[in-house]
């Protein structure tokens, strides 16, 4: 399981012209499951999104997680992030989990950072949508659910 982190000024998403989620300072968090995956992988993901500490301190030094400056959260499921591009031209998404399994495990991940006590937006899964991102910084960090330690 990956999830795209860009910490963002504010950000909305839109599906069909709707705005049907929008944030202000925070993440975004776009996730993408593989096959495979298990909710441990959408428990640490979560976790990892709301403690990592890439918002600055006083001092400019990353030392702050979203939980720590009360930070809002757009989540947006994205298979994409799974392409294998090694062969070809035209990315292959074969890694990506089949889309019930990954509802399920991407709604996990939104029930474990609701949990969490911060404000929660979301996209609409399996939907086409269009996100506007106001990056901060810009930050962008990758986590991979494979890489824990």
């Amino acid at each position: 399981m990956k999830a795209l982190l860009q910490r963002v000024a504010r950000a909305s998403v839109s599906v069909g012209g709707e705005v049907v989620g929008k944030i202000g300072r925070g993440l975004v968090a776009f996730v993408g499951v593989a096959a495979g995956d298990a909710e441990r992988d959408a428990r640490y993901l979560a976790q990892k999104t709301v403690n990592l500490r890439i918002f600055a301190d006083e001092g400019g030094k990353f030392d702050l997680s979203a939980l720590d400056i009360g930070g809002e959260l757009l989540v947006i499921s994205q298979f994409t992030l799974l392409a294998d591009t090694r062969k070809g031209r035209r990315p292959s998404f074969t890694a990506a989990a089949a889309p019930p399994e990954a509802e399920q495990l991407f709604n996990c991940f939104v029930r474990e950072v609701i949990a969490s006590g911060l404000k929660v937006q979301t996209g609409r899964f399996q939907q086409y949508m269009q996100v506007e991102i106001h990056n901060d910084g810009p930050v962008t960090i990758m986590l991979d659910s494979k890489e824990q330690a």
